[in-house]
Parts: C-alpha cells; structure tokens; sequence
C-alpha cells in the first residue's frame, strides 16, 4: 500500500491562490499516476486534476487555466497549484495514487484530505 500525507489547504479569498502538496511513502514503485479529488458539502466527489508518470495532465474543466498539478518523481510528491480561486472551490482535497494492470485502474492510496475555503 501508499502512504499519502497532504499539506497546504487554508482559507483565502477570491481570486488568491493556494498550493496543495502530497507526499508518497510506502509502496510507491506500484504508483502510474496520482490526483487530486474534492468533495464538497452535500456534493460527490470529484477528479480535479491527474497526472502520469510521464507527466501527461489531465483537469475537471471547471480548473482548466487556473490549477496546475505537477509530479516531482524524485521526491515521490504530486502538488496542485490553485490560482485564481473562486467560492465554488471550496471543498475537501483528496490526494490519490493508482496502479493500471491489467487494462484498468486501481485506487493504491488516499491522502486525509486538506481543507480548502474560498471566501467571496
């Protein structure tokens, strides 16, 4: 299994921006990609932002052009950059890993989840 231990949510206002950082331990060598998930009060969760260990991305359009995810491998971590921050992002931040095999994906790892508020 995969460890993931999250950090840089916070309350900030319209239009601010936030980093979100995620930190892998364990079983990472079994990782193809990590994201990042939300949920926000009453909602389901979603898949915001995505990336591979070839650093191809993938985003929710509701981000697209203002949450930038990055990998640095070296250092088993994934960040999400928030720029550009409205109300409507404010939800819980999952991170999470996953392994493809055998022509699917599988969930090897969630984060605690961060708290992010965006104040209008």
């Amino acid at each position: 299994q995969v460890q993931l231990v999250e950090s840089g949510g916070g309350l900030v206002q319209a239009g601010g921006s936030l980093r979100l950082s995620c930190a892998a331990s364990g079983s990472i060598f079994s990782i193809t990609a990590m994201g990042w998930y939300r949920q926000a009060p009453g909602k389901q969760r979603e898949l915001v932002a995505a990336i591979t260990g070839s650093n191809l991305t993938n985003y929710v359009d509701s981000v697209k052009g203002r949450f930038t995810i990055a990998r640095d491998n070296a250092k088993s971590a994934v960040y999400l950059q928030m720029n550009s921050l409205k109300p409507e992002d404010t939800a819980v931040y999952y991170c999470n890993a996953v392994q493809f095999r055998g022509g699917k994906y599988y969930d090897v790892g969630w984060g605690q989840g961060t708290q992010v508020t965006v104040s209008s």
